[in-house]
Parts: C-alpha cells; structure tokens; sequence
C-alpha cells in the first residue's frame, strides 16, 4: 500500500549518542515530533550499542556541567529522559534502508521490524565505530571500564593512568596525537607499531618523539590484552621473528581509526569523503540531499568528542527546523 504524505514525520532522527539526543531535545522542543530509532545491540567486531561510543565510558571527566565526572551510560540516560520530556516518540529498531527523495517528496525509511516510513526531514546521527584489533580480552576490559580504551583524548586524563606505563597501538596520525596527549600524564607511553616505520607525517611523528617519555616498539603486534578486572599488560609478536614477549602497561589505547556507521546509507546518493564520514555543506549540518542532515562522528573525521557531536546535533535540529519552514510544512 502506498504511504500518504500526510503520514510523514516532521523530522526522524536516527540515532541515539550525544548528537541524536540533542537533536530530538531541540526538535521536540520546537514541536516537530521527532522520533528517534535509537537502533539495537550488535557487535563489529566490538560491542555497538544505543547511544553510541559513550556507552563503553566508564567516566566522562571533560563534558561541561558535570565538575565530579559522570558515568557514559548515565549520561546518554539522562540525554534521553531529557528528549522524552519534551515528548520525543523513541523507537527500538534499527533504520536498515533508505530512500531519499530530491524533488521535496517525503524520504523513505526500512525500519528492522520490517516497516516502511516516511519524514519529511532526516537526521542522521549514527556515529562511529572505534577499530578495535578483535581480542578477546581487550573487548572485555574496554566494555568493563578496565583501562582499554579507544580515546585518550576522553579517558587519558583519568587519576587511573596518571604516572603509570601506557600503550598505543597504531602507526598513523591518530596514533601519534594520541600517544602525544597521553606524555602528559603517564610515566612512559608505549607505541606499539607493526612495522618498522611509521605512517604518521614527520611533523606528528617528531612531536611524540621529542618526548623524554616517548617510546615505540618496532614491528610487534598485540596478540593478548592481560588481567582479569584492570589491565596488566600486552602480550606482544614480533613480526619478523615470530618471538613473544610481554609488556606491562596499566592502560592501552587503540588508535587504527574509526568506522562511520553508514552501510545501511550505501546506494543512498548522499555523498562520502574517502573515509566514508557523510560530507556536510559549509558548517551547517545539511548534506548534498535536500532535508538530510548529519549531525556527530558519522559527518566528523575529526574531532570525535561528546561535547562536538552534542553541538552538532542542536545545529541539525535548527537546521531541520529551517528547511521545514522554508517547505511550509511547520
């Protein structure tokens, strides 16, 4: 049967981290009725749950409002209670298809429960995966909040790593700005790359390697993360001969990129950059798609912080909110 257009949502949003919810708290607010597909639990190869990469943060010390800390978990429950106050509808499906329209009909959306509905505007926000080496062990430790992490920016700072050894694992720019913040607090910071040169440009390299602290292991692989409850150290191969041999760290950094969450988008005509993040137009959240935006990890190859999202977020609902007006549809 053929959906009406008088059966479109003003604005659905997909997604469920800092940015989702702050999109629906801004749209809800401004009486768009917004629904949320938060989406479901899957792992790739690590845990993917709703509400994004704050899910797996023990502690969120650098979010402004919150001078002792908070715990990520606690923080997306309170985003969503704070949506669904101002009477956001949540759904928990994933949007597994979409169809986009450019002539200011209503998108189409293929939900996981094998519905189909339209929006008149849509707002992605389904962030970004950490690339994680798939050990055992080191998903445990990362989802338990024993000091495996995929962002020294957001946890590097924590009193559990001060003056302690610390590892990062990776070999290019991220890695390297990583291991660079982390001289600041640790007593030694491990590089553990698999080669024996780095792909990081020569500026960022000489920046980690000008520090006393700075140390990196040539052509070693992490093969086990060691502990039960907090992390002991890394088992390590050496690439060309084969040798094991244990390192001990307090805390270890994967840094080998992030994945934006947008196979679901393939087909979709939205336009990508070389990493697959969704390209915006201008500092605006609007995508190459009339009524698409992008708010979060998934359109940032850059910053990927709570607070950015956050703000990205409340840019695609103003955004949202104005493409509406402009269609007469509010």
């Amino acid at each position: 049967m053929a959906l009406s257009d008088d059966s479109a949502h003003k604005v659905v949003i997909i997604g469920s981290g800092p940015a989702g919810w702050t999109a629906a708290i801004y749209a809800a607010r401004a009486q768009l009725d917004p629904v949320v597909y938060v989406g479901v639990p899957k792992q790739d190869p690590g845990p993917i749950l709703p509400g994004g990469q704050l899910m797996l943060t023990t502690e969120v010390e650098n979010y402004p409002g919150f001078p002792d800390g908070i715990e990520g978990p606690e923080m997306m429950d309170r985003f969503q209670a704070q949506a669904e106050r101002f009477g956001t509808k949540v759904v928990g499906e994933d949007i597994t298809r979409v169809e986009f329209a450019s002539d200011g009909k209503p998108h189409r959306l293929h939900t996981s429960g094998g519905q189909t509905i339209q929006a008149h505007a849509v707002i992605i926000a389904t962030g970004a995966t950490a690339n994680w080496l798939g050990l055992e062990n080191e998903l445990r430790l990362a989802r338990s909040g024993g000091g495996v992490s995929a962002c020294a920016v957001c946890d590097g700072a924590l009193p559990a790593f001060r003056n302690q050894p610390l590892a990062v694992v990776g070999g290019g720019d991220t890695a390297m700005e990583e291991a660079t913040y982390l001289t600041k607090f640790a007593s030694v910071v491990y590089v553990i790359h698999r080669r024996d040169q780095l792909r990081a440009s020569k500026i960022m390299q000489e920046r980690f390697l000008s520090k006393d602290n700075a140390k990196v292991l040539w052509n070693k692989v992490v093969v086990d993360v060691l502990g039960e409850n907090k992390i002991t150290g890394v088992l390590l191969r050496d690439t060309k001969t084969g040798e094991e041999s244990q390192l001990e760290v307090k805390g270890l950094f994967v840094a080998i990129g992030h994945t934006p969450a947008t196979k679901f988008l393939q087909d979709s005509g939205l336009d990508f950059d070389e990493a697959g993040f969704i390209v915006l137009k201008g500092r605006g959240s609007q995508t190459n798609l009339p009524g698409v935006f992008a708010a979060g990890d998934v359109a940032d190859p850059r910053y990927k912080q709570a607070v950015t999202a956050a703000g990205m977020g409340c840019q695609a609902a103003l955004d949202a909110e104005h493409y509406l007006g402009q269609q007469g549809l509010i």
